[in-house]
């Protein structure tokens, strides 16, 4: 197998890339190998030696703790917990939520054989009733599994005296109610408020 073909097959195995677009990003990285090409390689090396796992939130970072973790300008009494690192990131970049977060690393799925000892979910109690937080913010997507383990981090939680909260799903700013699907407008009709 040549270089090429090596970079059109691991450019493919990338979300979102399947083999054409491989081959279209690597037919332009090879023509702008001194402007993209090369940066991209010392890139990625460098972040494969250097990107580290938080140990208190499971963000990815060139620090450990992280940069939020160690942010004295974000509140402390917030906890936000997510599936993955992408909705932290998410979260973070709409630039409304000041608190902490915590990443559990997917979600609980009895088809998937995933159980709470297979996420982060004895450091996440063990973190929201030792700090000095007041609330955690329950972020799950809208599925079945992230429902679940929603509810399930809910009932380990309810003896904490903690205020225990979940974003609202409903209807998106500029969403057409007839493009909606059932669930959503499901949601959004038992999330009313004056």
């Amino acid at each position: 197998m040549t270089e090429i073909e090596r970079l059109i097959r691991l450019l493919a195995r990338m979300p979102g890339l399947g083999p054409r677009s491989a081959r279209r990003a690597t037919l332009h990285l090879i023509k702008k190998r001194e402007t993209l090409l090369e940066p991209l390689a010392r890139a990625l090396t460098d972040a494969a030696q250097n990107i580290r796992t938080c140990r208190v939130c499971g963000n990815v970072d060139t620090n450990d703790p992280c940069g939020i973790c160690t942010d004295p300008k974000r509140d402390s009494t917030l906890l936000c917990v997510v599936e993955d690192v992408a909705d932290l990131w998410a979260l973070n970049r709409a630039d409304i939520y000041t608190g902490l977060f915590h990443v559990l690393g997917g979600t609980l799925s009895a088809l998937d054989g995933i159980g709470p000892e297979d996420l982060n979910i004895s450091q996440l109690i063990e973190r929201a009733q030792a700090d000095a937080v007041t609330e955690v913010i329950l972020a799950m997507n809208m599925t079945v599994d992230g429902q679940t383990t929603a509810h399930y981090i809910s009932e380990r939680l309810a003896s904490a005296d903690l205020r225990i909260t979940q974003l609202a799903h409903g209807v998106p700013v500029g969403g057409e109610l007839d493009y909606l699907d059932d669930g959503t407008l499901s949601a959004a009709l038992r999330a009313r408020h004056e």
